[in-house]
């Protein structure tokens, strides 16, 4: 396996609205439809569909959305051997609101999420020692991606932290990350610097470097990703496409970087490529089925 992404697993509950309601409102709603998603799931279909060698660590319920997610990533050849069905809590399921122009809003029931463990990570170590790149996002207890990152730090392989739903992170943790992916909020929560542009974005990133992370990549939505590593530093652009649904964009392009890297793409060029497999993503509805497959990357780039 040249990747192994451990974390969350969802079914997305989709509601189009015209626009996302305030505290207390009811606004009568387009139509509703469910598709697979979790961070960490995202990220791995991403990651597979990009065309990389993918195993998935999580924990599903015993419920019918949990056999559908497996169903899911077996169509998807992801390597399941690592995924937990869990007797005592039932999938992680997600509410998401989507407004006309695209932007979102989501609540998560975490369901057996919260229950992935250090203990599972122990049992993947063999994987994990195996692959080139561990891919991460934070829908799942924080032990536990701490335990992934020092079980892959002690094995040499490198680290992607997309550091998403925000949360303050512990030092230790950010020490052992090789690329650390937040947007401009998580960046934000994480250094107490307001970033909305590429010189606020070179201070997060300054702050980041500060905590030991080697490289920073800030998503700036349409303003691209600003990167700094000691490859490349300044903003990558990315594709002017008509957004339809943002859902899942960061995860795409935390996926499609992590085969980028593990091909020894240039540091530049993986960006690139993430950025564009992320673009397209927001061009349709949905989570996983947002996704887009190598070809269309590629010919997108061309």
């Amino acid at each position: 396996m040249n990747i192994i992404v451990v974390g969350s697993s969802n079914t997305d509950m989709i509601v189009k609205v015209p626009r996302i309601p305030k505290p207390g409102e009811t606004i009568i709603g387009g139509e509703f439809s469910t598709a697979a998603g979790g961070k960490g799931a995202n990220q791995a279909v991403a990651a597979a569909r990009a065309g990389g060698e993918v195993a998935f660590v999580a924990r599903v319920g015993m419920d019918m959305f949990g056999d559908k997610a497996l169903e899911g990533f077996k169509k998807d050849n992801l390597n399941i051997d690592y995924v937990v069905k869990d007797p005592n809590a039932p999938s992680g399921v997600a509410e998401i609101f989507v407004a006309e122009d695209g932007e979102n809003s989501i609540a998560v029931a975490s369901g057996a999420n919260a229950n992935l463990s250090p203990a599972d990570i122990k049992n993947a170590e063999s994987v994990i020692a195996d692959s080139d790149i561990l891919v991460m996002q934070l829908e799942i207890p924080l032990e536990t991606v701490n335990a992934a990152a020092e079980v892959a730090r002690a094995h040499g392989v490198s680290i992607i932290l997309n550091p998403a739903p925000a949360q303050p992170l512990p030092d230790e943790l950010l020490a052992n990350v090789t690329i650390l992916t937040p947007n401009e909020s998580e960046a934000e929560i994480l250094t107490r610097v307001a970033v909305n542009d590429e010189k606020s974005a070179r201070q997060a990133a300054k702050v980041l470097h500060g905590k030991g992370v080697n490289t920073v990549m800030i998503t700036m939505g349409a303003q691209g990703v600003y990167v700094s590593g000691k490859e490349f530093t300044g903003i990558v652009p990315t594709l002017t496409v008509k957004a339809v649904d943002a859902t899942a964009a960061g995860d795409v392009f935390n996926g499609a970087l992590a085969v980028a890297l593990a091909e020894k793409m240039p540091l530049r060029e993986a960006v690139s490529f993430a950025n564009t497999a992320a673009a397209l993503s927001v061009t349709k509805l949905g989570a996983q089925p947002s996704a887009p497959t190598r070809e269309e990357i590629k010919k997108a780039l061309a």
